[in-house]
């Protein structure tokens, strides 16, 4: 079982690799496999939120380039049966494993100085098969030669072409509220 988790976690960082291009070549790299991802599509009808404690991400400090990945399966919801229907009747997760943004930091702050600065990328993010030019805006902290990366966003289900059945409409936000909470260490090939 362990082998296969790293099997996986490698080919995850490698496809996440490709994503930044050539990133590998130009050194000054950052990366997580446990970087948290969470998001909420409560109504006053009810609580439903998920998390992803296995979100992965690759930084690359020399050409401002980052992507982060992550699969659908692995969003854990309080109730077993919330997490059955976002993966096969909203997700379609067999046919869409995955979520992923690929771009750059916009105004990347020096990355040799510890603090906190507000930052932005912009980038492709593919959510269901869809894929939509976006700009997320967050935190950057730099400490200890370490990076933590921050955000709060949201995804409208229409965006996505996320449909909700008419009969649970009321009880399903229409716009998603993404968290975001990523600690990248330097990556060791």
């Amino acid at each position: 079982m362990k082998l296969h988790f790293y099997r996986v976690a490698l080919a995850a960082m490698f496809s996440i690799a490709l994503l930044c291009g050539n990133a590998f070549a130009q050194g000054g790299m950052f990366a997580t496999t446990t970087g948290n991802t969470s998001f909420s599509a409560s109504t006053p009808l009810e609580d439903i939120n998920a998390e992803n404690k296995k979100s992965q991400a690759i930084l690359n400090t020399a050409n401002n380039e980052i992507a982060i990945r992550m699969n659908m399966r692995d969003f854990v919801f309080p109730n077993k049966l919330m997490q059955e229907h976002f993966n096969e009747n909203y997700m379609e997760s067999v046919k869409y494993p995955t979520a992923t943004f690929s771009g750059k930091v916009d105004k990347a702050p020096d990355y040799s100085k510890d603090g906190q600065y507000d930052v932005s990328a912009t980038g492709k993010f593919t959510v269901h098969g869809v894929t939509k030019q976006r700009t997320i805006r967050g935190k950057m902290k730099i400490e200890g030669g370490k990076i933590s990366i921050t955000s709060d966003f949201e995804v409208p289900l229409t965006d996505h072409n996320i449909e909700v059945p008419k009969v649970v409409f009321v009880k399903i936000a229409q716009i998603i509220s993404v968290k975001a909470q990523y600690v990248l260490a330097p990556y060791k090939k």
